[in-house]
């Protein structure tokens, strides 16, 4: 295996953790002295954990507390790392982060049928995903189409979804070129590809050559690359994942090589980006190696999170309501190592954080008017969380 999914799939022994009862009776106290507590919402999991056991893991989220409680696991086969549900939480999709797929250079991509009593998941097929080492998967707002980022060789794909949500075949793929001048950039590496709000538009991040391309995609489920990429970085910044402000025309990208987030203008009507604002992610003094990972957009769109990976920590930014600008609010250290993602509850009062190297999924209250986070105490284990996805709680068991 490559050195880059070497390192990609790296992972801890799982660690001995649990969730702190006298902390959780602090956040059951907290919740109970306002308003009633909100539904509770599922939080699907995928990891790096060991193809032979459950890999994939469905956990309820009571957002009053933050608390997290196991409902099942499922085997997902090779590294199901990143993960998606349709709109219909009658399927969940999950990209297989190997290099290798049936003894052909591809990743695989996963269909999984979703039991609505139990939550439990049963595979209905497996395609190839174009590329090798795929990390991202979204669907088309449409529910017709799966689209996929390969970071191993920098390719992105589109695989139609037939009877029952089966994975078709790919019915396009679009090779990247280019490289930056980082050592991580020696070739194109597509790490994530998702629509824009209205569904016109599917932008593709490539963290190997500085570029988010942008896509229309056809009935027929062929990729059409526009003619001018929709936004080109910094040399060596390594962008890696695209978020849009739920309310606003803007979107935040987190730059993983030089620790950066960019605040960007949207043009929904040409599909392309203009920047307003490049901030670091670090604390001043910060010289170690650190390598940014997720970002999210609060709910209310007045924060914005990002995750960094050798500093161990979120970064919180209020958001401008005027201009879409970043200011910093703090910087909060986690309990872990290596966070590769989190995510927030609809409601925006929980994140939750996944510790890939520390084999923890923790949660905080996030403070709706000034962003800020506090621990809940909350600390689940798990071997090597690596996506976290949160829906709400359509189980009728």
């Amino acid at each position: 295996m490559p050195q880059s999914a070497q390192s990609r799939r790296h992972f801890l022994q799982i660690l001995s953790a649990g969730l702190a009862g006298s902390a959780l009776l602090a956040a059951c106290a907290r919740a109970g002295s306002g308003s009633p507590a909100a539904n509770s919402y599922l939080v699907y999991v995928g990891t790096y954990g060991p193809q032979e056991q459950d890999n994939i893991w469905l956990y309820r989220l009571e957002p009053a507390t933050g608390a997290l409680t196991r409902v099942t696991g499922a085997r997902g086969g090779a590294s199901p790392s990143f993960l998606t549900v349709d709109a219909q939480h009658r399927t969940l999709y999950a990209v297989n982060e190997v290099d290798n797929y049936q003894g052909t250079p591809n990743g695989g991509v996963s269909a999984f049928a979703i039991d609505r009593q139990s939550g439990g998941l049963t595979l209905l097929n497996q395609q190839a995903s174009g590329g090798t080492i795929p990390c991202y998967i979204s669907l088309d707002r449409q529910g017709r189409h799966a689209l996929v980022a390969n970071y191993g060789n920098g390719t992105v794909a589109a695989l139609p979804l037939g009877e029952g949500g089966k994975l078709q075949p790919a019915s396009s793929v679009d090779q990247h070129t280019g490289h930056g001048p980082h050592k991580n950039q020696t070739n194109p590496r597509g790490h994530c590809i998702l629509p824009d709000p209205a569904g016109k538009y599917f932008f593709a991040v490539d963290l190997g050559n500085d570029t988010v391309y942008g896509y229309t995609l056809a009935a027929d489920g062929k990729l059409q690359r526009l003619p001018t990429p929709a936004h080109q970085t910094k040399p060596g910044a390594g962008p890696r994942i695209l978020t849009f402000h739920p309310s606003k025309p803007w979107a935040y990208l987190i730059n993983e090589l030089d620790s950066t987030m960019t605040a960007l203008a949207y043009d929904a009507g040409k599909g392309s980006f203009r920047e307003i604002q490049t901030i670091t992610t670090l604390p001043v003094g910060f010289t170690e190696w650190n390598a940014c990972a997720d970002v999210h957009v609060s709910p209310n769109g007045r924060f914005l999170y990002g995750s960094n990976r050798g500093h161990n920590s979120l970064v919180v930014y209020a958001i401008d309501p005027g201009s879409g600008r970043l200011s910093l609010v703090e910087h909060v250290m986690l309990p872990g190592k290596t966070p590769r993602s989190f995510t927030l509850d609809p409601t925006g009062r929980i994140v939750l954080v996944a510790h890939q190297q520390s084999d923890t999924v923790v949660t905080y209250f996030a403070d709706a008017r000034t962003g800020r986070l506090t621990p809940t105490g909350v600390s689940v284990p798990m071997t090597a969380p690596v996506c976290l996805q949160v829906y709400p709680d359509f189980l009728r068991g």
